[in-house]
C-alpha cells in the first residue's frame, strides 16, 4: 500500500511553502506552551511544534540550491529569445554535462540521450509553443516504441492541454516545464 499526502493538507502546503514559515509555526507553538501552560504540561505543548519542524526541516532540504523565482523567470525569458539551433544547443551542452551521450534524432524526438544502457528520447523543438496539444505527445510517445527506448521526455515553455496532461501520465513521459526546464538549461 502506497501512502499519498492529500495535496491540499496543512503540511502538503507547507512543504510547497518557504521552509521558514514552517520552523516559524514550531516556534510559535514553544512560545506559547511557554507562556499559556503550567510548568509541567509546557514540554508537552512544546512538542506539538515538532511536526511543524520536520516539515520544515524536509522543505529546507528540497529549497537548498533551488533557483529563486527571478532566476527561473529570467532563464525561461532567456529560453524564449532563442532560435531553435541556440535552444538545441544549450539542450545538448546541460545533457553532456549530466553525464547523456547526446545525438540528434528525427521523427517524433529531436535528441536520443545514451546513459549507463538507458535510451532516453527528448522532444524540444515545439518548446516556444503557448499551448501543447497531444499530438507532440503522441508523436514522442510512438518514436520511443519504435526505437525501443526507456523514456520519454518532452520540454515546453508553454502549459500543456488537459488530454496531452493526460497523455503524459498514461505514456509515460517526463514533462519538463517551468522550474525544472530553467535548472535544466542553467546547467547548459
Amino acid at each position: 500500500m502506497k501512502l499519498k499526502m492529500a495535496e491540499n493538507s496543512l503540511f502538503a502546503i507547507l512543504l510547497r511553502s518557504r521552509w521558514w514559515i514552517s520552523l516559524a509555526i514550531a516556534c510559535g507553538f514553544v512560545l506559547v506552551s511557554a507562556a499559556l501552560l503550567p510548568r509541567e504540561y509546557a514540554l508537552a505543548g512544546a512538542l506539538g511544534g515538532m511536526p511543524f519542524a520536520i516539515i520544515g526541516a524536509i522543505a529546507l532540504k528540497r529549497q537548498w540550491g533551488a533557483p529563486s523565482a527571478a532566476m527561473v523567470e529570467a532563464q525561461l525569458a532567456r529560453a524564449a529569445g532563442m532560435s531553435w539551433n541556440e535552444f538545441a544547443a544549450a539542450l545538448e551542452s546541460a545533457y553532456r554535462q549530466a553525464g547523456y551521450e547526446v545525438k540528434k534524432t528525427t521523427g517524433g524526438a529531436d535528441f536520443v540521450l545514451d546513459k549507463g544502457g538507458r535510451t532516453t528520447l527528448v522532444s524540444a523543438k515545439r518548446w516556444k509553443a503557448a499551448r501543447q496539444g497531444v499530438e507532440p505527445l503522441r508523436e514522442l510517445d510512438a518514436a520511443r516504441q519504435a526505437k525501443d527506448a526507456d523514456a520519454a521526455v518532452f520540454l515546453s515553455l508553454g502549459a500543456l492541454s488537459d488530454n496531452a496532461l493526460a497523455f503524459a501520465r498514461q505514456a509515460p513521459i517526463r514533462v519538463i516545464q517551468g522550474a525544472d526546464l530553467a535548472v535544466l538549461l542553467k546547467a547548459g
